[in-house]
């Protein structure tokens, strides 16, 4: 009766995972899930409708500054692909020349940095992948290894990126704050960046490829008309970027990217770093001539705002309420209690919080979904669990918020049925329709998400994450389990 009753709980999950993974939108699938969990609640727990509203309105209540956080995000993306800051960032990596040999590593650092400056892996693939896959056919370059060192170096940004929508949310369900996220994890970020780098080069020498460069500037006037008009449907943001690229933008357009992570490692507040980035961009690319006037400016901001709120804000919000709704009916108490039953120390505990983020994501088949559902799960099981200083279960919870976006963002493109693959293969194979890309393909060659999520796990699980600058978690006994008699039910 009871592992009846713990499965019809669960169920909801089920729901909402098989809606996605059956590709209904998540604006279709959180609404029904979400409905279906109320039934469910009553049902299961006797819980009163007005009872389940509350809780799924206090969940989408705390998430709420994290949603205007986004709002300004979107605003000051689409700023930075449209001014030409990231056209200067393409434009300076194309400068230094590439081969077959290094396209792929000038791909992954190239996007890496892009993704930085717009917060959006798929925006940031869209934009590159039309760059560096006909400049990798130009130089005769390896098309697999070229299109995975670009979605790795996309979801670069997407983890770590100060105005990324999954950092912004996944550090707000932590309760935690943007800029002490992107402090704690990022030299671990930059070293994974790194040994994704050697990981390509070292691939591109094995696989004997040329060494001769070209002009790759060049390369966006090359690109066929057909994959224009497939951005123009599928990415219409990423046009003017191709084209600035093509025609050149002054190189200081790069200044407000440069402010914007400067500010973040001081320490200044999300909604400062954003509010420079917007405003420095404006004013420099007035000199540029790639912006028009305030009011076209307004109109951009407009934009943006609006952009989070037709579809990102809004399908939050509804997987927030569902959420809320599975907290209420303690539908996750079973899973919570076998991960602190398996768990001998924090670190334990720690780990299996990575492994519930991921096992989540390959589950509902959306990083967002993941993160927003089961982030207040292991903050939950933290929190009942763990006791220790406040500074101390801090940094816990910033590695928790770490776990949400990193095993969301890399882990996706590890699971051959996610959503995120689903949507670059259709980009990838619209720009350069001379191969044929499969899921299977994105795990040969994507070096940057293998290298992400096992050496977080690694790092967590064994504590060598001390060697890593800022990255250290606090041990035993400064944190420590609670004994069982203190623990209470997540």
């Amino acid at each position: 009766m009871n592992f009846i009753k713990g499965f019809l709980k669960f169920s909801p999950v089920f729901l909402l995972a098989g809606l996605m993974i059956a590709e209904y939108d998540a604006l279709i699938a959180a609404p029904i899930a979400a409905i279906y969990a109320f039934i469910i609640a009553g049902v299961t727990e006797k819980i009163k409708f007005q009872d389940s509203l509350d809780a799924a309105m206090k969940s989408v209540s705390n998430i709420l500054i994290a949603l205007f956080i986004l709002m300004f995000a979107y605003a000051m993306a689409s700023m930075f692909m449209s001014s030409g800051v990231g056209a200067s960032v393409v434009n300076i990596a194309l400068s230094l020349g590439v081969t077959a040999k290094t396209v792929a590593v000038v791909g992954i650092v190239c996007t890496g940095i892009l993704s930085v400056a717009t917060g959006t892996s798929w925006g940031t693939f869209a934009a590159c992948a039309p760059i560096f896959m006909w400049l990798s056919h130009i130089v005769d370059g390896n098309p697999y290894l070229t299109v995975c060192a670009i979605a790795g170096g996309a979801c670069f940004g997407d983890n770590i990126g100060l105005i990324s929508d999954t950092t912004i949310v996944s550090s707000g369900i932590q309760g935690v704050q943007v800029v002490d996220r992107i402090r704690h994890q990022g030299v671990w970020s930059v070293s994974c960046l790194v040994l994704a780098s050697i990981a390509f080069y070292v691939a591109g020498v094995v696989m004997g490829l040329p060494s001769e460069s070209v002009d790759g500037a060049a390369v966006v006037s090359q690109i066929p008309e057909n994959v224009w008009e497939v951005l123009e449907v599928e990415r219409p943001d990423a046009i003017p970027l191709l084209q600035q690229i093509a025609s050149g933008v002054e190189l200081y357009m790069v200044v407000p990217l440069v402010l914007v992570i400067v500010l973040a490692i001081i320490g200044l507040n999300t909604f400062v770093c954003i509010g420079t980035g917007l405003v420095s961009a404006y004013v420099l690319g007035q000199f540029a001539g790639t912006t028009g006037t305030i009011n076209e400016f307004l109109d951009q901001c407009m934009a943006g705002f609006a952009g989070a709120g037709e579809w990102v804000v809004v399908m939050m919000m509804w997987v927030a309420a569902f959420g809320g709704v599975m907290q209420k009916m303690n539908a996750f108490e079973p899973l919570a209690r076998l991960v602190v039953k398996c768990s001998k120390k924090v670190r334990h505990l720690m780990t299996w919080n990575a492994i519930l983020s991921l096992v989540g994501n390959a589950t509902l088949s959306d990083e967002m979904a993941q993160i927003v559902t089961i982030g207040p799960v292991i903050k939950d099981i933290l929190d009942d669990n763990v006791e220790g200083s406040e500074e101390d279960m801090y940094k816990l919870h910033l590695r928790n918020a770490t776990f949400g976006d990193a095993m969301g963002v890399f882990g996706s493109q590890l699971i051959p049925w996610h959503v995120y693959l689903a949507y670059y293969i259709g980009i990838a194979v619209g720009v350069y329709p001379l191969i044929e890309l499969t899921q299977i393909d994105f795990l040969k060659y994507n070096f940057m998400a293998y290298i992400a999520v096992f050496s977080l796990l690694i790092l967590t699980f064994t504590g060598l994450d001390r060697f890593v600058p800022l990255f250290k978690l606090p041990q035993e006994p400064d944190v420590r389990l609670k004994k069982k008699e203190n623990k209470t039910d997540v």
